[in-house]
């Protein structure tokens, strides 16, 4: 059933049409599946996509790539809603350096929204695994980065059973809580812990981790930090 509902997926979002023309070696290839549920509003959605565009063009970030054996990462942004509704919105690119990063990010805030409906996580790991597995990148490590403003997930494949598979297939998965309860982002919520349940239920393999971004300003330096360490393949560090 897993194997079934990927390949539709894959199917759905034309994964390779719009991938690179030819095989290349980068020290990651990453994809960034950011929340665009139902309970994400367009403003949300810009600030997410804004908070990437400063990040990976940020001197730091360019600093940690050139920094890498092959000085190139290759990075894929998606944005996910429910079962049915996981968007390329800018497939995969190699950055490595100022000129192609802020490409990338050019190109990132300029497509509008398509993903919506309510949360279906599972279904976007395996989109994710997919896109990894089913492209013309060879990288020497491979990472899924997960942004939701909540660990649930409803109906397409089962969190549990896509986290294993990812898991299984060496993709290690990250994930940046987006704790925003209001239109200005702002107020952790009270009934829920965020980023326990991402640590229990959503992130895995080695030096995996969970990251939080509570307000606008904070979401574009969580972005950046969270970056540099998936560039570096460094556990975060306690506190």
């Amino acid at each position: 059933m897993f194997r079934l509902l990927a390949t539709a997926f894959v199917c759905t979002i034309g994964l390779l049409g719009a991938a690179t023309a030819s095989a290349e070696t980068v020290d990651l290839e990453l994809v960034l599946l950011a929340d665009a549920s139902g309970s994400i509003d367009d403003g949300e959605i810009r600030f997410q996509r804004q908070g990437y565009a400063q990040a990976i063009t940020h001197p730091q970030v360019l600093a940690a790539i050139a920094s890498g054996f092959n000085q190139r990462i290759a990075v894929t942004y998606v944005e996910w809603g429910d079962f049915t509704s996981q968007e390329v919105v800018v497939p995969w690119r190699i950055i490595d350096g100022a000129a192609s990063a802020q490409a990338f990010a050019d190109e990132l805030l300029s497509v509008p929204r398509r993903a919506q409906g309510r949360n279906a996580i599972g279904s976007a790991i395996a989109v994710g695994q997919a896109l990894i597995e089913n492209n013309e990148i060879d990288g020497l490590r491979k990472v899924i980065d997960i942004s939701a403003d909540s660990a649930y997930s409803w109906g397409g494949i089962p969190l549990p059973a896509a986290r294993h598979a990812a898991l299984a297939a060496g993709i290690v998965i990250n994930g940046l809580a987006i704790l925003c309860r209001d239109r200005d982002c702002g107020g952790r919520p009270v009934s829920t812990d965020v980023e326990g349940a991402f640590a229990r239920e959503i992130i895995g393999g080695p030096a995996s981790f969970v990251l939080t971004a509570d307000g606008r300003d904070r979401f574009a330096e969580a972005v950046r930090k969270k970056l540099i360490l998936e560039i570096a393949g460094r556990p975060l560090a306690p506190g």
